[in-house]
């Protein structure tokens, strides 16, 4: 069971190895660009490929989806961000169990957005958690984890394609573990407990009130979606990449006004922000295509104080 890109290559591991996939679950196909037309979702596409039998229930809890799983006669059910918390039944079905791919290190960052939130709140580690699937949002037992290091650069489309691939992996071992009598369970620390709640466009909005660090990590861990942007003359723009500034920004011979332009270089603009500064480097323009800063000031009257945001 399992929906966007993220599930692709658990689900691709699972068809590599011996044992048989008598069926995929997928979220239905939603319409999407100006024409809104109806798009399959990457597992389906990959399930397809491979002559799997694909299952899109609009209502995971109606006794018709139930019916129809019964029908597969699973041993197992493994899921991998498919988009809905599975009722009692669901889970009492396979003689196995049901477990799930989680892209965290639970039992921090239960959630739906485990991998931007990591990098958003400043984490040094990430990792994929193998787990029990229970009734209750990412509280089952800890079946495998392996962590990874984030790097200085990570953003969230670079975590969510490593942990893809990870996730794949230790799905893999996890199984083999099982078969051989070696995977045993472990409950999670509660006292440890962290949310990862789903994304929102607004959540992308910078509030040039906070520091400097803080809004970097945000500028990564949300991009490619929902990025982070602020206003620049009343249309959203979005920062693509920046860095932090250790400089005294009282220095600068305009006032640091958290939002203020207090330094324009040929290579970055500086912004004011709660503590320190936020040189950026590259910017899109709504509307426009993603420039660098040095392409971006040519022809446009950016001037020290200049404030961002509505």
């Amino acid at each position: 069971m399992g929906t966007p890109d993220f599930a692709v290559p658990s689900l691709q591991a699972l068809l590599d190895r011996e044992d048989e996939v008598v069926g995929v679950v997928a979220q239905p196909d939603k319409p999407s660009g100006r024409r809104m037309v109806l798009h399959a979702p990457p597992v389906k596409k990959c399930a397809s490929a491979h002559q799997v039998p694909v299952f899109q229930p609009h209502k995971i809890r109606a006794a018709e989806t139930l019916a129809h799983l019964r029908e597969w006669q699973p041993d197992l059910i493994i899921v991998a961000a498919y988009g809905r918390i599975l009722p009692r039944p669901i889970l009492d079905l396979p003689p196995y169990g049901c477990i799930n791919v989680h892209a965290s290190l639970l039992p921090k960052y239960r959630g739906a957005a485990p991998i931007q939130w990591a990098i958003a709140r400043g984490e040094t580690h990430s990792g994929v958690t193998i787990m029990n699937i229970s009734e209750q949002m990412d509280a089952g037992d800890i079946l495998l984890q392996t962590q990874v290091e984030l790097v200085d650069n990570e953003t969230g489309g670079s975590l969510h394609d490593k942990l893809a691939i990870l996730g794949a992996q230790v799905l893999v071992e996890a199984l083999a573990l099982f078969k051989q009598g070696k995977l045993s369970a472990s409950p999670q620390n509660e006292e440890a407990v962290s949310y990862a709640p789903m994304l929102k466009k607004e959540d992308g909005q910078i509030d040039w009130t906070q520091d400097a660090v803080s809004l970097e990590q945000g500028i990564r861990a949300f991009h490619p979606w929902p990025s982070a942007y602020t206003y620049l003359a009343g249309k959203r723009l979005k920062i693509l990449g920046a860095r932090v500034g250790k400089e005294n920004v009282f220095a600068h011979s305009v006032p640091a006004v958290p939002g203020s332009v207090i330094g324009i270089e040929a290579s970055h603009l500086s912004i004011a922000t709660g503590k320190d500064c936020l040189h950026i480097s590259t910017v899109q323009l709504e509307g426009k295509k993603t420039l660098p800063i040095s392409e971006f000031l040519k022809g446009r009257n950016i001037v020290l104080g200049l404030r961002l945001g509505i």
